[in-house]
């Protein structure tokens, strides 16, 4: 039996612990990068210079365990990174082994734990696994400015948790390695407007350039989610986007039209693990966090419908598009390139009591209430200094952004990864799955892309004899015998074996009007859990990131969720993005979840949907 390193009351040597700076000295005349569309982006002669500067050394000698607490009060390690040059710069600093001396023995990444803070923002404490695989291990990224100097402090400790075996006489030594390279790319604001292409144009109102048309050139990948470019601010230079694609599917409100202080505001910007914005990859980089979102009450038709004049504006860094921006998107005709096939809500409400949204067939719709669950389309605001450094702006090659382009991912922990992106995960026609969140610390929830086929169609199953799932209910046993079995063809025997064999699945009650947030805590605090099960395969819960409809195809097939919606009703996503409550002896279609262990690492792989990560579990 492992023992836990905290209760041996040995002396416990731990060899010394240095961490080595060292500074990659990167220096271009020029740099160029060819995009597969017409244009070359060329970044300019400019004089590279990124100083790392050193302060106190930090050894641990003869260290003992310690609980997160202890660890976060350390002295740490302090250095600086300085841009002395004349271009801003992008970064990232890695985390590398040093080769050991003759007789050590390396302590494991699971048995450290590390905390970074920059520029006096602490980090929380984390495994030092979930850095990265050597030599992937990043300790941050981004991009530093003329003239900029960003402050860190590192602290590594061993885990109060570790046990003899991992960290008794074991050694670790490592070294910070920075590659800095000039920013590429030119404005997303330029090229979105630029390249069009045949079925795009724009129109201008005076404030901001709107893109329009059937299917422009506009489509961009970021955070592992596939945008539409839909304007651009005239004065500001930023581009508002919007989700290709319905995230989730959610109550607007309690019955209020307001926005501030909604459900889907509280939704939208939750930066926790069970929101959109905190899924987000670096978003304070990439988007404008105090942007004005415009929800004024408007109930003419489409084609009429005027500029909003801000009498119900919100700052927030995330919202929805309003009526008035979905107009311009297409002159006020239904077949423009924002009409997904889906339902969504708008931030447009329609009367006192009702709040506009898109139907299906692009025409808007007002005969909902805001206590109904329809899905939801995020919308955000990029800086006006982000670059596009790949792609056309096409579906199948779609803009890629600067910070937001990972080459090389050989050895990456999927933990370390963003909600949205694909993976290559299960076999025959339900091979490609999609990365939910990481709600247990160190795992990676993932869901099938699409519900479960049988044979080219979609199957089915009843709930249950009760709104309650279980491992043991219909669908519980389905998904925890049948699914693991690798004579039905779903998963292979080396899916199984990533797929943590118990994960709690929380399956709180969420009624008409109520909040998201009950399907998992006991109240809209987040202070306490709801009802739970504990199960190696369960289902995304209403409200969950990627709980939504993917796919215009109105053959799509409706499923599942994890949420009752009263004791006689569960809750499911139709097939057009709304949401509906079905008795649990109805069937509907199932999209399994489940957790991938924390050392599964990706072997290639972008983790876009024409090029997902290919997964193998580490050591």
């Amino acid at each position: 039996m492992k023992e836990a390193i905290k209760n041996n009351k040995k002396v416990i040597i731990i060899g010394i612990v240095i961490i080595v700076l060292l500074l990659i000295g990167v220096a271009f005349a020029y740099l160029t990068t060819t995009l597969h569309g017409e244009k070359e982006y060329l970044v300019r002669v400019g004089s590279l210079g990124l100083r790392l500067e050193e302060g106190n050394e930090l050894t641990l000698e003869k260290q003992i365990p310690l609980e997160d607490s202890e660890g976060m009060i350390l002295d740490g390690f302090n250095f600086s990174l300085i841009n002395e040059g004349n271009i801003e710069t992008d970064y990232t600093i890695y985390l590398d082994d040093i080769e050991l001396d003759e007789g050590e023995t390396r302590m494991p990444d699971s048995a450290i734990r590390y905390s970074l803070t920059k520029n006096e923002k602490a980090g929380s404490a984390d495994d030092l696994s979930n850095m990265g695989v050597n030599p992937n291990r990043v300790v941050d990224s981004g991009s530093i400015a003329v003239d900029e100097t960003i402050n860190y402090t590192l602290r590594i400790w061993i885990d109060y948790d570790a046990t003899t075996e991992e960290a008794s006489g074991k050694t670790f030594k490592g070294k910070l390695r920075v590659e800095a390279k000039q920013s590429v790319g030119e404005k997303v604001s330029d090229v979105v407007l630029d390249n069009l292409g045949e079925n795009g144009s724009t129109y201008d109102d005076g404030t901001d350039t709107f893109i329009t048309g059937t299917d422009p050139n506009n489509y961009i990948w970021y955070s592992g989610k596939l945008w539409r470019a839909v304007s651009v601010n005239n004065e500001a230079k930023t581009t508002k986007l919007v989700t290709q694609w319905n995230i989730s599917t959610i109550t607007y409100s309690s019955g209020s039209i307001d926005f501030e202080g909604s459900y889907m505001e509280e939704w939208l910007n939750d930066t926790s693990v069970d929101g959109f914005l905190g899924n987000l990859r670096d978003y304070e980089n990439f988007i404008v966090t105090d942007a004005t979102w415009d929800a004024t009450m408007d109930a003419t038709d489409l084609g009429s419908i005027t500029r909003p004049n801000g009498e119900a504006t919100v700052t927030d860094a995330v919202g929805l598009l309003n009526m008035y921006e979905y107009q311009s998107s297409n002159n006020g005709g239904t077949n423009g390139y924002l009409n997904n096939g889906l339902w969504w809500w708008t931030l447009t409400p329609y009367s006192s009591s009702r709040v506009r949204y898109v139907y299906n067939f692009g025409s808007e719709g007002n005969s909902n209430t805001p206590s109904d669950a329809i899905g939801v389309r995020p919308s955000i605001n990029l800086k006006s200094s982000i670059k596009i450094v790949d792609g056309d702006g096409t579906v199948d090659n779609p803009y890629r952004l600067n910070g937001d382009n990972d080459t090389n991912l050989s050895g990456t922990l999927l933990s370390s990864r963003y909600s949205g992106e694909y993976i290559r995960f299960g076999s025959g026609e339900n091979n490609l799955y999609r990365i939910v969140s990481h709600e247990a610390p160190g795992l990676t929830k993932i869901t099938s892309t699409e519900p479960l086929k049988s044979s080219g169609s979609f199957m089915t199953s009843e709930f249950g004899s009760n709104t309650t799932y279980s491992s043991t209910n219909t669908l519980g046993t389905f998904l925890n015998n049948d699914y693991l079995n690798i004579g039905n063809g779903y998963l292979t025997n080396e899916d199984i074996a990533m797929i943590e064999d118990s994960t709690t699945w929380y399956i709180g009650t969420v009624g008409s009007g109520t909040s998201y947030k009950l399907a998992k805590y006991t109240d809209t605090n987040m202070s306490g859990y709801a009802t739970s099960t504990d199960a190696k395969v369960g289902l995304l819960r209403m409200g969950e990131l990627m709980a939504g409809q993917f796919d215009r195809n109105y053959n799509n097939t409706i499923y599942w969720t994890l949420t009752p919606y009263s004791s006689s009703l569960v809750r499911i996503v139709n097939s057009d993005g709304s949401e509906n409550n079905f008795p649990p002896s109805i069937v509907s279609g199932v999209r399994p979840a489940m957790n991938l262990k924390s050392n599964v690492q990706i072997t290639s792989g972008t983790g876009t949907e024409s090029d997902p990560f290919v997964l193998t579990l580490g050591s």
